[in-house]
């Protein structure tokens, strides 16, 4: 692996090897997500506990301070909205003269297998990473399902991944599932970091799914709903951050949850 790679690689999962991730992508086929209606003040008081942001070109133009220290992966995908035909027929939408020219750290895009547009994404996804490795650049795959979550179980799952990695993505984002998600893990041969899906009904199941998949093999998380939509955004990523780099257990990270809504951390 180049140097350039290794470099861009080095900023986004950290000398322990593990990773935390903060999208706040979603407006992209979501438009103004409820508590992302202005996505620069949503990330000020909780950027600093994340490795990395997640955002499109126009959210990083528009509402990122450009003297931000966090690493950025940019999405490249989209064309698609919630109010369309389908959310699996995405395309490239930004190139790599942008993605240079923005000096992002990685960037993403979303892989629908099992649609009838897999072909169509997957050869997205080839053509993405070819421009990409040519300057260093990585891609994180996301293994997408669009409204069909009950896709998310671990035979679909690891496909999923494996394709992916298979075509080339450094790193690949897809779903916790609670049976057999090591045997996802297992078949990749790249970094696993767990999307968040929708928002949890309690922040205790949040720490829950994050440790179970970190103990799993996933080297961190990508998760914004279950962070920037809760009542306690900064308790909350500073639970899920205690997971990932310090260790801590649910129960631990519950702890410091109170703690920090308390004032006392």
């Amino acid at each position: 692996m180049e140097w350039g790679m290794k470099n861009r690689l080095s900023q986004l999962i950290q000398k322990d090897g593990k990773a935390l991730f903060l999208p706040i992508d979603h407006g992209y086929f979501q438009g103004p997500t409820r508590c992302l209606e202005k996505p620069g003040e949503t990330i000020k008081p909780i950027y600093q506990y994340a490795d990395a942001i997640m955002c499109t070109r126009g959210v990083l133009r528009n509402c990122i301070d450009p003297a931000i220290n966090k690493p950025v992966i940019m999405r490249v995908s989209g064309a698609v909205t919630v109010v369309g035909e389908d959310l699996a027929n995405e395309n490239l939408v930004t190139g790599i003269r942008e993605i240079l020219r923005l000096n992002v750290s990685a960037v993403s895009m979303s892989v629908f297998i099992g649609t009838k547009y897999e072909r169509q994404s997957l050869s997205n996804l080839a053509k993405l990473v070819d421009q990409c490795e040519d300057y260093g650049v990585p891609v994180m795959a996301v293994t997408a399902v669009g409204r069909e979550l009950e896709k998310r179980e671990a035979r679909y799952l690891a496909l999923c991944c494996r394709v992916a990695a298979e075509i080339g993505a450094r790193v690949v984002k897809t779903y916790y599932c609670k049976e057999k998600f090591e045997k996802v893990v297992e078949g990749c041969p790249v970094p696993v970091v767990i999307a968040g899906g929708p928002k949890t009904e309690t922040q205790q199941e949040t720490f829950d799914f994050v440790y179970d998949g970190m103990q799993k093999g996933a080297v961190g998380v990508n998760l914004g709903r279950n962070i920037w939509q809760t009542e306690h955004p900064v308790a909350a990523i500073r639970g899920i951050r205690a997971i990932i780099h310090e260790g801590c257990n649910p129960k631990e990270a519950n702890e410091l949850y109170e703690q920090v809504i308390a004032g006392k951390a």
